[in-house]
């Protein structure tokens, strides 16, 4: 059995990822294999955002987004919907002490106006806590799917051109970009999937282009700094090309 990477390598430091995005998959079925409840595989999922947060930001990663709560997942059981709203106000409320001293700043992506109340005011009330900070950002894909993010940007687009401030002509990429939840970072450089599963599940589909893809059968609640590691260094060994040779 390979041992576990627990440090980087000097390449892997030299080729470090700029931003990173997680689709953080396997909860449910990690309760599953265990006979617990489906919510006890989100409640343990918190541990893995923990340490792969303070792991990513110690090696110097830049931007971290993490693809917390999909458009699709309203449609999941109320019961487990509200119990996934508390642990997201309870997690943004906790761990505002440790992401100051990780010097973390905290941005979110999707309709953040279909959350809770109480969530949206302790969402505000910890990005103003951790505003100051200029480590690592992490984003948080909230109420987020990337088919409606497009949607949303072409019509905003759209109604510029109406108005006459934008000429049809003008419209190329950078002005896509420039109209999408994430129009204010570059876009991942490396998108790691847990669980095994081969598929992108609406996320980032446009900012994703020229991503690496790293997928491990990790179930997210197993996921650790060696898992984060092990994708670190795939992602060293692999040439870029972004289309050329």
């Amino acid at each position: 059995m390979t041992a576990p990477v627990l440090h980087l390598s000097p390449e892997a430091k030299a080729l470090l990822p700029a931003h990173v995005a997680i689709i953080m998959d396997g909860n449910g079925r990690w309760a599953k294999e265990r006979h617990l409840p489906r919510v006890e595989g989100h409640r343990n999922g918190v541990e893995s955002v923990r340490v792969t947060l303070r792991a990513a930001g110690e090696v110097g990663v830049k931007y971290l987004t993490l693809y917390a709560f999909s458009v699709e997942n309203w449609n999941r059981p109320k019961d487990e919907v509200d119990t996934l709203m508390r642990y997201l106000a309870r997690y943004l409320k906790n761990e505002i002490g440790e992401l100051n001293r990780s010097n973390v700043r905290l941005e979110a992506i999707g309709q953040i106006y279909r959350l809770p109340e109480f969530v949206q005011e302790q969402l505000e009330k910890t990005k103003a806590a951790l505003a100051r900070n200029n480590g690592l950002t992490l984003i948080l894909a909230l109420s987020y799917g990337s088919r409606t993010e497009i949607v949303e940007a072409v019509r905003r687009i759209a109604a510029k051109a109406k108005e006459g401030t934008i000429e049809p002509a003008e419209i190329g990429e950078q002005l896509v970009s420039q109209h999408l939840y994430t129009g204010h970072w570059p876009d991942p450089d490396l998108l790691i999937r847990t669980s095994g599963e081969m598929r992108l599940s609406n996320f980032l589909l446009w900012q994703i282009s020229y991503a690496e893809f790293v997928v491990t059968p990790t179930l997210w609640p197993d996921f650790r700094r060696a898992q984060l590691f092990e994708a670190l260094e795939e992602y060293a060994r692999r040439h870029r090309r972004f289309g050329g040779l």
